[in-house]
């Protein structure tokens, strides 16, 4: 049972594919078009509730729980295929249910795994809906629109980048507010401040959710001698959205080419060209000792790096819209979702 109960209106089950037993929440007729709600990190399908209820009637709408998180399955995460073991499951998920050409909608990490179902399985996408999504040159570790490396072994990046008190806090199930439970870095970067929802103890009860491991969230990491010190390991999410494992630049030259809608918030503190998330941010900000600086280690510029990508997507022959939310952090579904609901719904009517 889950506590507090689904929002009237939803369902929600376990549907055993071949790769995993995975954890939906659903409304509609399958027989509908699908539209698949893909999450973030360190969060849950019950982030989509209150989206699933305004789609109209005449879709199909899907959240999975991805692995580890939620109430799926808890499998360890092979990220030296980057995100492919997620995007892999999600087809795995759309064959058992026989669902065709869907609408795909991924929020943060699960933008990253949506291109990368498209790159794999393209021919199965009706159009792709990119909510606050990460970089397709990865998370950390990077410079320039073209994604060039900081060090050859792409320290900065990966599992040991995570906030450790963060991660032990989520494994002690911490529901408090101190500084870095998950409940502060939620109503502080999630959101952008002073927005608070109301549905925010069950948020924070999806977070708890989070499996965490070196194989899950965050995963593994190993020394480097190069700034910071840290670099990818090959198990986990965190090293899985690494760029030594990730790099969806090829999204440009896909065919066939689904319409794609971009849409994020302007006041977005973990996905943007000055990321608080991102160590060579918080080192320019001597937040973290030895930056080496920005001629080699500047900002990754994840906001300029996704334009660039669908730049040449456009070039290339695609359709792509980019819509951006005032006064709007990590999460427009739930922070603008009036502006939000309009924006998708357009999008979706012209697909």
């Amino acid at each position: 049972m889950l506590n507090p109960p689904l929002l009237a209106g939803l369902t929600a089950r376990v549907v055993q594919t071949p790769r995993l037993a995975m954890h939906v929440l659903e409304r509609g007729d399958p027989n509908n078009q699908p539209i698949v709600l893909v999450h973030g990190n360190v969060s849950a399908a019950r982030f989509w509730e209150e989206l699933m209820l305004v789609l109209p009637d005449d879709y199909y709408v899907i959240a999975p729980d991805l692995r580890s998180y939620g109430r799926s399955e808890r499998l360890p995460l092979d990220a030296t295929r980057g995100v492919r073991d997620f995007s892999d499951d999600l087809d795995s998920l759309l064959q058992t249910l026989n669902l065709r050409q869907p609408h795909l909608v991924g929020w943060s990490l699960g933008g990253n795994i949506i291109l990368q179902y498209a790159l794999d399985y393209a021919a199965n996408v009706r159009s792709l809906t990119l909510v606050a999504p990460g970089s397709p040159y990865g998370y950390g570790g990077t410079h320039g629109h073209d994604g060039q490396p900081n060090s050859p072994d792409y320290a900065g990046s990966g599992g040991g980048t995570a906030n450790a008190a963060f991660v032990e806090a989520l494994k002690n199930q911490d529901r408090g507010a101190g500084p870095v439970s998950p409940r502060t870095i939620m109503n502080s970067f999630y959101f952008k401040p002073p927005f608070r929802s109301s549905r925010e103890d069950m948020f924070v009860d999806e977070m708890l959710q989070t499996y965490c491991s070196p194989q899950n969230y965050p995963g593994d990491l190993v020394a480097s001698e190069n700034w910071p010190l840290v670099a990818p390991g090959t198990g986990g999410v965190n090293n899985a959205l690494s760029p030594k494992y990730l790099n969806q630049s090829s999204f440009a030259t896909i065919q066939p080419q689904p319409p794609v809608l971009w849409i994020r918030g302007d006041a977005d503190q973990i996905v943007s060209d000055a990321s608080m998330f991102d160590l060579c941010m918080l080192g320019q900000l001597g937040l973290v000792p030895g930056w080496p600086g920005a001629e080699t280690h500047p900002a990754q510029p994840m906001v300029g790096q996704m334009r660039a990508v669908l730049e040449n997507y456009a070039a290339h022959g695609g359709d792509y819209q980019e819509t951006v939310l005032a006064n709007c952090g990590h999460s427009p579904h739930i922070e603008q979702p009036s502006l939000f609901n309009t924006a998708l719904l357009d999008f979706l009517t012209q697909v």
